[in-house]
């Protein structure tokens, strides 16, 4: 898949998100219609896989964990940017999330879980904060952050 199709495929999917309220509700709603089981979490799962193979995805590198920003947040992908890491057995820097993070969760190897969560989606509210962790082996994790907001806070835990 090409980063024009990656895109298509995330639009496609921002505009069923556009204007829902980032919580548990929607978290569930996500696992319920576009889970690790359906044709959108293996079509958005392969393209990063392929992104990441060909390099354009996850081309930058710093404590351990690859990352990149692939998209600014846009119109067409529901005022979200669109970032990927790429993290084995690892904990990255504590930020919040002003207006909220919405993650896909695509393990590499059987049993990699992120903040304690499989395969999947997994939708942190606004002010929400965490240190992502990647445990159980090497996942790849998918970050829709509503206008691109993030606040590395330097925090440990």
């Amino acid at each position: 898949m090409s980063q024009a199709s990656f895109r298509a495929a995330l639009s496609e999917l921002a505009a069923e998100l556009a204007g829902r309220p980032l919580d548990d509700t929607l978290d569930a709603w996500l696992n319920l219609h576009h889970g690790a089981d359906s044709p959108t979490f293996t079509r958005l799962a392969e393209a990063i896989r392929t992104g990441v193979a060909e390099g354009w995805l996850c081309q930058r590198e710093g404590g351990g964990i690859r990352y990149g920003r692939i998209f600014k947040a846009a119109d067409d992908l529901a005022g979200c940017s669109v970032d990927v890491v790429d993290m084995a057995d690892i904990a990255g820097p504590h930020h919040r999330h002003p207006h909220g993070e919405i993650d896909l969760i695509v393990p590499v190897d059987a049993g990699a879980t992120f903040d304690g969560r499989g395969a999947g989606w997994c939708v942190y509210g606004p002010g929400s904060a965490h240190r992502p962790t990647v445990a159980g082996g090497r996942a790849f994790v998918l970050y829709l952050l509503p206008q691109g907001a993030i606040e590395f806070t330097g925090a440990a835990a």
